[in-house]
């Protein structure tokens, strides 16, 4: 079992992360519990959490829908109001059994509702565990624009059981790689090394517990977003713009797939700036290509597009400001980006998958 410390808890991952879940609950005198779950996990993980931590038999179940339509104002009301009509006090602890949107919507409610109750992650996807479930950044969509309400609150603990990813599809576990293989480009050359030679694919608790740690040293220097933070972004500002089109269509795009698709265009837009050599652009894209299999995009991209791209929460003084990666395991931030340079990086993009 992996303990990591972050700014102001603990990050446990392994088998007997849920033993140390009991531990926490025997320390502390929660007068209510709250479980978050979407309609997957309130099926598949809830009953070995509750089987293998007795303190949650009688916990108040919350449910909502699976996927990135939870993340809105209407879920967000539901939980406040079943928390309210329990009357949950301070002494209450909100617990996210889920993924990403899970911990995104369920983090935000806790840290809102009566100006803030603990809460305590509990990940289920490889997204969550690697990424998502750690960092202290809560949110919700507005409108369809990515994550453009939320608040910095950290949870009172993180508990990673990877034997969840065994109810996993293999779609769902490569949306976690996605984030994984990012930090190696922005953060660690090192690990972006062993992801190259699948020397930890096959090694999953040391892959998750690499990645969490990586993370929590850039969140430890820059907390609130202001700074080196901003690097995590690498990916983001296109797929987040991607996902936000997507959820429009009729087409499902998951969040790990749309960041492949990002670090594509804005790998390109890198070399474009003269950041990165063509030699370091190809490795990028051959690797991703090799491990994924991103879909090809409209040659001329609507115009909703580029809206959502000008609505992207990095922006600066409507200038569109993107974490560019400068060489395998390092990268900037706040570099300004044009709509011309996006045009072209997609038609790269497009032409790489033919």
């Amino acid at each position: 079992m992996a303990i990591i410390q972050s700014t102001s808890y603990s990050i446990v991952i392994g088998k007997n992360a849920l033993n140390a879940l009991s531990t926490f609950l025997k320390k502390r005198d929660y007068q209510q519990l709250f479980i978050l779950c979407d309609d997957n996990t309130i099926k598949d993980c809830l009953p070995i959490l509750i089987t293998s931590c007795l303190q949650l038999k009688d916990a108040e179940i919350i449910e909502v829908e699976s996927g990135e339509s939870a993340k809105s104002l209407e879920f967000c009301a539901h939980i406040l109001q079943t928390l309210l009509e329990n009357k949950a006090d301070k002494n209450t602890l909100f617990i996210n059994l889920g993924g990403g949107v899970v911990s995104d919507l369920g983090g935000f409610c806790a840290s809102i509702y009566k100006r803030g109750i603990d809460f305590v992650n509990i990940p289920t996807s490889l997204l969550a565990m690697a990424d998502a479930s750690v960092g202290g950044k809560t949110g919700i969509d507005l409108i369809g624009v990515k994550n453009v309400v939320g608040t910095f609150a950290q949870p009172k603990a993180v508990f990673i059981y990877p034997q969840f990813l065994n109810t996993l599809p293999e779609k769902h576990f490569k949306n976690g790689l996605a984030e994984i293989y990012k930090i190696a480009l922005v953060a660690d050359k090192t690990l972006w090394s062993l992801l190259r030679n699948e020397t930890l694919l096959n090694k999953i608790d040391k892959l998750i517990a690499l990645s969490v740690a990586l993370k929590n040293s850039i969140v430890k220097k820059d907390p609130y977003d202001r700074g080196i933070r901003k690097t995590l972004n690498f990916g983001h500002s296109v797929g987040h713009a991607l996902e936000s089109m997507f959820l429009e269509a009729s087409t499902e795009l998951l969040h790990g797939e749309a960041i492949v698709i990002g670090m594509m265009i804005e790998s390109h837009i890198a070399f474009q700036k003269k950041l990165i050599s063509k030699q370091m652009l190809n490795e990028i894209n051959a690797e991703l290509l090799t491990v994924f299999s991103p879909m090809q995009l409209p040659e001329l991209m609507p115009e909703t597009f580029f809206q959502f791209l000008q609505n992207d929460k990095k922006n600066t003084s409507h200038k569109l400001m993107f974490a560019l990666p400068i060489k395998i395991g390092a990268s900037k931030y706040d570099i300004p980006v044009k709509p011309s340079q996006i045009k072209l990086a997609i038609k790269y993009y497009n032409a790489l998958l033919l």
